[in-house]
Parts: C-alpha cells; structure tokens; sequence
C-alpha cells in the first residue's frame, strides 16, 4: 500500500513553527533555527525519494527526528529548571502548554511511521500489514487485509498516548515501542502538570 510522505513532512515543518512560538529562556539558540533545519533536511529527503535513493531517505529522516527529539527533550529540562525563575502570565503559559503538547505528539508520531515494520518504504512492498510493532484493531478483522497503516494513523496514536497516557485501542507489542510511548507520556505528563497547573494556579 503506498505511503504518502507529505503528511510526515508537513509534520517537520509545523514542529519548526510551534518552535519558533517558544520563548527565549525554554528555547536553544534563534527560535527560528529548528524551523530551518526542517526545511533543510524536508527538501534533502524529497531529492533523495525522488533519485530512488530510499535508504538515504531514511537515514536524514532518523537524524530529522533524532533532532527534534533532542531539541523537545532540552526544551522540557529547560522548563522544569526556569519555570521558578520566571513570571509569565496565564494566557503565555497556556500557548506554550499547547505548543510544547502537540509537538511531543508530532515528534513521535514521525517516530512511529518511520520506525514501525521497517518504515514506509518497507510497509509499501506489502499489500497487508501483518506484522509490527503495533497491534492496530484493523489487524485483526478479517475485512481488511489488504489495510496498512498511515501516518495518520500513528498521529492518532501518538494523540492518544499524549492525551491518555496510555495507546488506548492499538496495543504496543515491541520493547522499543514500550520505551519510546512511555517516554512520550512523560514528557507529556510533564508539560501539563508544569505549565497547565502553574497557569491555572495564577489565574
């Protein structure tokens, strides 16, 4: 089944700009730069799909995502270790809650679609998908055979990890994909308890 990139790479780019709302003290560098590098590496990753070059493709999409996980990652230790230090008012807190939340869901949702049963690439040689790190419901129903996973999906997923804490309805069957849902769950759980709470707490 194919396996559109563009939703993947709209992705990168709207991490650049949620990034880019950020302020100074939780952020590394010129806010802009991550919006940049994504646009940098988003254009290396067409030319090399489109010169045939696959596995080129998914090594800038690895070191993309590895990336913005560092830079989310930083962007969370440098949240916990200011929040003290600095007065933002409510409605500040509230918009950077909400640009850090839906970046920890894209991030690793781009994580997901590259790394689940091979990556796109591998996904589309198949006609079904049968076998991966997630146990998604269309799997097990005898209609749907022929159904694959898209990156919506795996946006869905990263959502519900993000918004439930757990994957809700897809089970997680490999030990890396254990790792990283609890690693998004804590930085998620982190964000909403820092800035979610000491926003309502000034209120």
């Amino acid at each position: 089944m194919a396996q559109p990139r563009w939703p993947a790479l709209i992705a990168l780019l709207a991490i650049g700009l949620l990034y880019s709302m950020l302020p100074d003290w939780i952020s590394y560098g010129p806010r802009w730069t991550l919006l940049v590098f994504s646009l940098i590496t988003s254009s290396a990753q067409l030319a090399a799909r489109s010169a045939g070059k696959h596995r080129l493709t998914t090594w800038i999409g690895t070191f993309d995502a590895a990336v913005l996980t560092i830079a989310l990652g930083a962007t969370v230790a440098a949240l916990v270790q200011g929040m003290s230090s600095h007065k933002e008012q409510p409605q500040q807190l509230l918009v950077y809650a909400a640009a850090l939340w839906i970046t920890n869901v894209l991030v690793f949702s781009i994580w997901y679609w590259r790394l689940d049963a091979g990556g796109p690439h591998e996904r589309e040689k198949t006609p079904g998908h049968e076998e991966g790190a997630f146990l998604f419901p269309q799997m097990t129903m005898d209609d749907q055979k022929d159904w694959s996973p898209l990156f919506i999906d795996y946006l869905f997923l990263a959502f519900n990890t993000s918004a439930a804490f757990s994957p809700t309805d897809t089970m997680v069957l490999s030990r890396w994909a254990k790792v990283m849902t609890m690693v998004q769950s804590m930085m998620s759980l982190l964000i909403v308890v820092l800035l979610v709470a000491r926003a309502i707490n000034t209120l």
